[in-house]
């Protein structure tokens, strides 16, 4: 489980010790490439600071204070809508924090995984984790590097990535483009009929075999009937329905922007991977970008950032390169995920207050679930997405947060 500091909330401002924050990789050995690495970096901060303010001010004028919404909250919504403007200038080396949360199996697994990692920031990382969590957590860890246990299983997992990396770059051709932002690349047609008739198991004292030739001969209506009577009435997203929504599965090709499948990635009840960020697949723009007087400056870093990521990519390796790649730059991944995980996940990222390109990757998977899988019964119990177009997103959310702040106050020691 993660908590990962915002590009949405956060100015990436500061400069600790006069230095912008973001990764140098340790990879970058070459002096000049090194000094060149640092130019462009420091250049594309820069002008992320540079429009911050331009930015807040567009979207004031667009959009007045309201006489209801005190001062706190009108700041807090203008300052997000402009980050959110803005976050695509950012590289993926930007530094941030990452709070973890995980079982001591889990641990062990990650570090394990961490270990053999070809990116020496990796391991770095694993190697500062591993003596903090044995201070807590000693016994679980008892193995992790161990010569002929953990660093055994390590090498396995080094070697394995390694050896299919290079059989897929000699196997697979040059990309007949899809430029699709989402894609249902699989799913199984049956899947509603399997739900239906999972639902009705519990209560009935038929097999499950024959609930699947009953499930199987529902109309459309009387499917949507069973899996309203399953789901009740639900009064906000956290109300979700039983382990029946896990017999149907769908896999979603996605490709979007680098900072929507940061927000997307921590999503763990479910199967994620993705390829390597590059600059193949093109960026976003926001439409504020142009108006704001930004266009220039924003293809600008978008020019360098490309420039720097095809010198490091011929010169050490396409790992190594994600370093200088924008989060405007897409990246293609996939998620796999029963339909209990897809309700959670897509009403969560529709939610008003999201980011809208997660937003928008969230609406087209509903819509997919429905219109191209056909499993209508399931897309209708997902009763809180939602498809609206907002203006400014965290509004609605920084009001809930003064009421909350008001009662607080009113009620002493009440938190």
């Amino acid at each position: 489980s993660y908590l990962e500091q915002s590009t949405r909330y956060v100015p990436y401002t500061d400069r600790p010790n006069g230095q912008w924050k973001y990764v140098i990789p340790s990879e970058i050995t070459d002096k000049a490439d090194y000094t060149t690495f640092k130019t462009t970096l420091d250049r594309a901060f820069e002008i992320y600071a540079k429009w911050i303010e331009s930015a807040q001010q567009y979207f004031r004028d667009r959009h007045p204070q309201s006489v209801d919404d005190p001062d706190n909250v009108y700041k807090a919504v203008i300052r997000a809508k402009a980050l959110d403007t803005l976050r695509g200038l950012l590289p993926a080396a930007t530094r941030s924090n990452v709070g973890v949360y995980g079982s001591g199996q889990a641990y062990e697994a990650l570090l394990l995984k961490m270990r053999g990692h070809p990116l020496s920031e990796v391991r770095e990382v694993a190697s500062l984790m591993l003596p903090e969590l044995r201070k807590v957590i000693p016994a679980f860890l008892q193995r992790v590097d161990r010569e002929n246990r953990g660093v055994l299983w390590s090498n396995y997992l080094a070697n394995c990535e390694r050896a299919t990396r290079e059989l897929s770059g000699s196997l697979t051709l040059s990309p007949n483009e899809n430029s699709e932002e989402v894609t249902l690349s699989d799913f199984d047609p049956d899947g509603e009929i399997k739900v239906v008739a999972a639902a009705l198991y519990t209560g009935s004292n038929l097999s499950h075999s024959q609930l699947l030739l009953m499930a199987r001969t529902m109309s459309t209506a009387e499917r949507i009937q069973v899996l309203r009577a399953y789901v009740g009435n639900r009064t906000n997203r956290r109300h979700r329905p039983g382990r029946a929504f896990e017999h149907a599965t769908y896999a979603f090709d996605v490709l979007s922007d680098y900072g929507a499948f940061r927000d997307l990635q921590r999503h763990r009840i479910l199967t994620i991977d993705w390829q390597d960020l590059s600059t193949l697949h093109g960026h976003t723009r926001p439409e504020a970008i142009e108006d704001i007087g930004a266009l220039s400056d924003w293809n600008r870093v978008m020019g360098e950032a490309s420039d720097l990521s095809k010198i490091l990519t011929s010169r050490y390796n396409s790992l190594t390169a994600q370093y200088a790649v924008s989060m405007a730059y897409r990246i293609r991944f996939y998620m796999k995920m029963n339909a209990r995980e897809a309700m959670h996940i897509i009403e969560l990222r529709t939610a008003p207050q999201g980011h809208p390109a997660y937003r928008r990757v969230c609406q087209k998977m509903h819509r997919l679930i429905a219109d191209q899988a056909g499993h209508k019964a399931i897309a209708e119990a997902m009763a809180f997405v939602d498809h609206s177009e907002v203006e400014l997103e965290r509004l609605e959310s920084e009001r809930a947060n003064e009421r909350r702040r008001t009662i607080t106050k009113e009620t002493p020691g009440k938190s």
